[in-house]
Parts: structure tokens; sequence; C-alpha cells
């Protein structure tokens, strides 16, 4: 099934929503994008063309169980971690940590956060498993799309975030 990229993109930015006040877009955009990350690697899991081992216990399913309780920061850094492991990915993707109290605030303030992040992600929209752009890199189109508005967010260059598609070709 094709998706709306502009779907995509609407679900993104209100993970963004979720995050901003509590931290700088400098900041959050790590946390997004590693949530991003992970979701489309344990959704495309099992695949042929799935790259990443997503190991047991480490998938966004897994993650997506711990809403609402109080050890959810810490199970989502033991997951990511999981996969860090699994991939030759450690000090890659495991950067973020979603246990930080003084990101997301103790006990029901980190769990209400993180449990509305998780929610965010779960939507339809964001299912990778079936949903298809044709002939689109809808990961790498994500990504640029967060570039670009985690610069304009935090009063940067988007080039001092990555290199636009444009310069590259």
């Amino acid at each position: 099934m094709a998706i709306k990229k502009s779907d995509i993109y609407r679900s993104l930015w209100d993970s963004c929503d979720q995050l901003r006040g509590g931290m700088d877009a400098s900041l959050y955009k790590d946390y997004i994008l590693t949530l991003l990350f992970v979701k489309y690697v344990s959704d495309r899991a099992g695949q042929p063309d799935a790259l990443i081992e997503v190991p047991e216990g480490c998938s966004f399913e897994d993650i997506r169980n711990l809403r609402g309780t109080k050890e959810i920061g810490e199970g989502i850094d033991t997951a990511i971690a999981g996969i860090a492991e699994a991939n030759d990915l450690k000090n890659v993707i495991d950067r973020a940590y979603f246990n930080d109290t003084e990101k997301f605030g103790r006990g029901a303030k980190m769990v209400t956060t993180l449990t509305a992040l998780i929610n965010i992600f779960s939507r339809e929209e964001l299912n990778f498993s079936r949903n298809r752009a044709d002939g689109d890199d809808i990961l790498g189109d994500a990504y640029e799309y967060l570039m670009r508005n985690f610069a304009t967010e935090s009063g940067k260059s988007k080039g001092q975030f990555y290199t636009p598609a444009e310069v590259s070709r």
C-alpha cells in the first residue's frame, strides 16, 4: 500500500512536538531519529531486504509493551542497546538515553511523555512493514525532512545537520 509522505512527516513532527519545551531541537532530534530507526528496522525485520537484526525482546513491539510502566525509559534504552550490540552499532544508535530524568522528568512525567511518544510512532502511517512509497527511500526522506526542520527550529543552517540531497547530487 502506498503511503503519503505528508502523513509520515506530520506524525514525525507530532513526535517532536511531544518533546518540545523539555529540550532543545538539537537534542530531541537524537531521540526522534533513534525511535524512527528502531521502528523502521523492527517493521522490516524478517523480510528478505532487512539488513539489521532485531534481537528478541528489542523490537518496537517490545517497546510498545512498556507504555504506562515505570520501567519505560530503562526498557527503551535496553532494547536499543540490544539492537546496537547485535549489529555492531554501539555508540551509533544508542547515544540517546530515554531514562534521562533531566530531559524527561521523573516518575509519572517520564512515563506520560515516553508513552505519548511511543503512541505517535505506533500510528498506521508509520507502519513500515506493509507501507511503501513506490521507489522512494522512505527512511531517507523522513530523515531529510526532520533535519531540515530541526535546523529551522534551532535557528541553524540545515548544512550544520546534514548535506542536503541537492548538494550531494
